[in-house]
């Protein structure tokens, strides 16, 4: 559908022979700064980098700790350890998957430097919870909104409500590219500089450096092509939401099946479809007999990954715990018709 647009887009690249950052990085920065309402956007190489420069840019340091969600994809943990800080888990709300704000407060403490909540399957958490309490104890929120681009909360745009918003333009997400890429999203222009310099080895010019960055610059033909694919994110996140309530109309009257709940305070982009169901496996295993893909998101919470499990292993994480081992994220995407949302629900239901 999009292929004549998108081969036009990279043979304008590889005329200008510009292939890092340039003009097409420039252009969808400010597109993507727009489309969030927010003043600055600043790319870089992929989602996980996002997250790691917005805590180099607010200073994180060795011994600190960062509140945030046991599941998620592990870079919302790895980005943290990356600086020699802790990541301080915070059980989810069962039925968003989101961080429960109810708990976060118990968890600050005098080491904690941000808070790091997750927008999980396309849902922005509970923001105004969050920053409330951010707010009484002195501390930055970075929103990893890898999965919710265009998501909303009471009419703010995920990645426009924390000190810093952090996407992921991995292929399969709701604003994909052809391979690897991030973007960061802030309204304060000072800090939105420091994390330009910080993805060039902290260089204000290439061979002059104010601190140690890293090198995470966002290729020139993925911006092109993110650029196409941004002009039809709107439509397509309209389709997301109408294949979501077509799994729902035909699977709502399955007793053993939890449907993804929406919160009425803001917009889902479904980046995921996930429901709950004691024989997830059962299920998954018969739609992969019948060529239909599923997947888990995620099978082991963080806390309970070999890299944390030794640091955590006096944590109970109910909840989270719980989700991982009922979780299945049915197949979701612009391109899913009503045939397909039959075949997929008849598997389903025969074996929930």
């Amino acid at each position: 559908m999009l292929r004549s647009e998108l081969l036009a887009a990279v043979e304008s690249v590889i005329d200008s022979q510009q292939f890092v950052l340039g003009s097409e990085v420039a252009a969808l920065e400010r597109e993507i700064a727009d489309y969030s309402n927010t003043n600055f956007a600043i790319g870089c190489a992929s989602g996980s980098d996002a997250l790691l420069l917005a805590l180099m840019a607010l200073d994180l340091q060795p011994g600190d700790e960062v509140v945030t969600t046991p599941f998620s994809f592990f870079a919302t943990g790895s980005a943290i350890t990356r600086l020699g800080a802790s990541p301080r888990f915070v059980d989810i709300d069962p039925q968003t998957y989101n961080i429960d704000p109810s708990q976060i407060e118990a968890a600050i403490s005098k080491r904690t430097r941000a808070i790091m909540p997750v927008h999980l399957y396309g849902q922005c958490a509970d923001m105004d919870a969050i920053l409330t309490i951010a707010e009484r104890h002195g501390l930055p929120v970075i929103e990893d909104a890898a999965q919710a681009i265009g998501a909303e909360d009471r009419g703010r745009r995920a990645g426009s409500m924390g000190r810093v918003g952090c996407f992921s333009f991995y292929p399969t997400k709701n604003l994909g590219g052809a391979g690897d890429g991030g973007m960061l999203v802030a309204n304060d222009e000072a800090l939105a500089e420091r994390l330009r310099r910080l993805r060039v080895h902290g260089g204000a010019t290439e061979y002059h450096h104010d601190e140690v960055g890293i090198n995470s610059r966002l290729d020139a033909m993925q911006a092109a092509i993110l650029r196409v694919k941004l002009r039809h994110l709107q439509q397509s996140n309209v389709a997301r939401r109408r294949i979501a309530q077509g799994y729902r109309e035909r699977l709502s009257d399955v007793s053993q099946i939890v449907l993804p709940a929406e919160d009425a305070r803001g917009t889902h982009v479904y980046h995921q479809f996930t429901i709950r169901c004691p024989r997830r496996d059962a299920i998954r295993q018969a739609l992969d007999r019948e060529g239909i893909a599923s997947a888990v998101f995620y099978p082991v919470p963080i806390h309970r990954q070999p890299a944390y499990a030794l640091a955590n292993r006096d944590v109970s994480l109910p909840a989270s715990e719980s989700a991982a081992a009922s979780v299945l994220s049915l197949p979701i995407h612009p391109h899913v018709d009503e045939r397909a949302l039959d075949r997929i629900c008849e598997v389903v239901r025969s074996h929930a």
